[in-house]
């Protein structure tokens, strides 16, 4: 491309922000270089500047000046190799499925992106949940590896664009059932404490931040007792309003009552040993988000095997926890 171009934004680009249409259509252009090339007006939207973060509309046109070759290079194939066994897997963990959205309960166990040491994850399977779409579904929340439960994926940009919004605006309700060690008091409220992490921002571990710490997110969660058995455990439904790296497992410690299998927040205290499955007993068990179509989406996700035994032992019952937090909203 020797000179100036006028691309028009497709259907499917329909609320994604200006620097992904460009990283999704010119792979190899550097951020610093589109940057640049929107700081002194060459790139234009309907004939207007823009900067990075603009969100595009569908019919709009982008004014695109002459990139170079390397720039203008189509990404590299990514050569996935997905066996049939995990295509299957992946498959049949789908709870939802429409032409905007797919559901899934993730396992526990079960990565949501890779890392150091971690080979087989979600990230890796998703071109089998392609189906019948153009694109590769896309992540627009997470997990912990060891946390169950609704996770949520976009078919389209458009999709991903508009449920990112909701995401950033705090339009999502999230409902987590836990399992933990003793009692909070009181039996329902708001924890607000701000979480820094523990050597550095790449940390696996947060904790409550010291005051002043440059480096505290805000973190803010509800959460409502549901049923205590004896003195020793209580079924905790949490509701986090801010999604900071291990909130409710923080926020379940900082009230003394760590979630049954994290060793890693509660300590020897966590695992309480007889016939309670050591696994972490964290559960994303609900969502209720803007339809990237227009209305209101909810959906839950059934507890994995190791919650459901627990909760067949302590003779808990699901039905229980309806209506958690009136009051408290």
């Amino acid at each position: 491309m020797s000179q100036v171009t006028q691309i028009d934004v497709g259907a499917d680009e329909d609320g994604i922000r200006l620097d992904r249409w460009f990283k999704r259509r010119f792979p190899a252009l550097t951020h610093g270089r589109l940057e640049k090339l929107l700081r002194t007006g060459q790139v234009r939207v309907d004939g207007a500047r823009a900067k990075a973060s603009a969100r595009l509309a569908a019919g709009q046109t982008v004014r695109v000046p002459p990139l170079g070759e390397d720039a203008e290079k189509p990404a590299p194939k990514i050569e996935r190799d997905l066996s049939d066994k995990d295509a299957a897997y992946v498959r049949s963990l789908v709870i939802h499925k429409d032409k905007s959205l797919l559901v899934l309960n993730k396992p526990a166990g079960l990565a949501v992106q890779g890392g150091t040491k971690t080979e087989r994850h979600l990230d890796g399977m998703l071109d089998a949940l392609q189906f019948e779409a153009k694109e590769r579904p896309r992540l627009v929340h997470r997990l912990d590896r060891d946390t169950s439960g609704v996770l949520v994926l976009a078919r389209t940009a458009r999709a991903a664009a508009a449920l990112g919004r909701a995401f950033q605006q705090k339009d999502a309700r999230k409902i987590y059932w836990a399992l933990v060690i003793g009692t909070p008091t009181p039996l329902q409220g708001t924890i607000d404490l701000a979480l820094a992490k523990q050597g550095g921002p790449r940390a696996e571990r947060v904790s409550p931040a010291a005051a002043g710490d440059e480096d505290a997110q805000h973190a803010v969660t509800h959460y409502s007792v549901v049923t205590s058995v004896s003195t020793k455990f209580s079924w905790v439904a949490f509701m986090p309003l801010t999604g900071r790296t291990h909130q409710i497992r923080a926020h379940a410690r900082a009230i003394e009552a760590p979630i049954v299998g994290d060793g890693k927040y509660g300590g020897i205290t966590a695992h309480p040993g007889g016939e309670i499955p050591r696994q972490l007993h964290l559960h994303a068990r609900s969502i209720d988000i803007a339809h990237p179509d227009g209305g209101r989406f909810f959906i839950e996700a059934e507890l994995p095997p190791h919650m459901k035994k627990s909760w067949k032992l302590l003779g808990l019952e699901e039905r229980d926890a309806e209506g958690a937090f009136d009051g408290l909203e």
